[in-house]
């Protein structure tokens, strides 16, 4: 199964970053062999619109669910139409996390637990930040 997580560096042993649209990486890992292929987020920088190019980049890499910190209601509706599950409220290592998604013990978010534009405001953790 290929999943993708949120992650502040491009392996493994990094820290799964809480936000979703302008994280500084994607790791696109495959459950099974646990083999990573590191994505530098392109969307990072744009001034609006990244959690939605962020997940259509992730339904474009065919991942069925996606592990990070916080999801905005944008990114949510593509998940959504792409049949992407999103599990929010990931923390700690990305080996960890991997680890409790393979184990069972995670649940799907029922939708998104930000809202738009969360995570702008240079990291002030307060949605709009502005």
């Amino acid at each position: 199964m290929k999943i993708a997580v949120t992650s502040t560096g491009p392996t493994l042993d990094d820290n799964v970053e809480a936000r979703f649209g302008r994280c500084p990486y994607f790791l696109i890992i495959e459950t099974d062999t646990m083999n990573v292929e590191p994505i530098q987020n392109p969307n990072i920088s744009l001034g609006g619109g990244a959690g939605t190019q962020s997940a259509q980049l992730m339904a474009e890499k065919g991942v069925t669910s996606v592990l990070t910190g916080n999801c905005g209601p944008n990114a949510f509706r593509v998940f959504g139409a792409a049949g992407i599950n999103v599990i929010t409220g990931v923390t700690g290592q990305v080996r960890n996390a991997v680890e409790q998604f393979k184990s069972g013990s995670m649940a799907h978010s029922p939708g998104p637990n930000v809202e738009s534009h969360f995570g702008m405001g240079g990291g002030s953790g307060r949605g709009m930040g502005m």
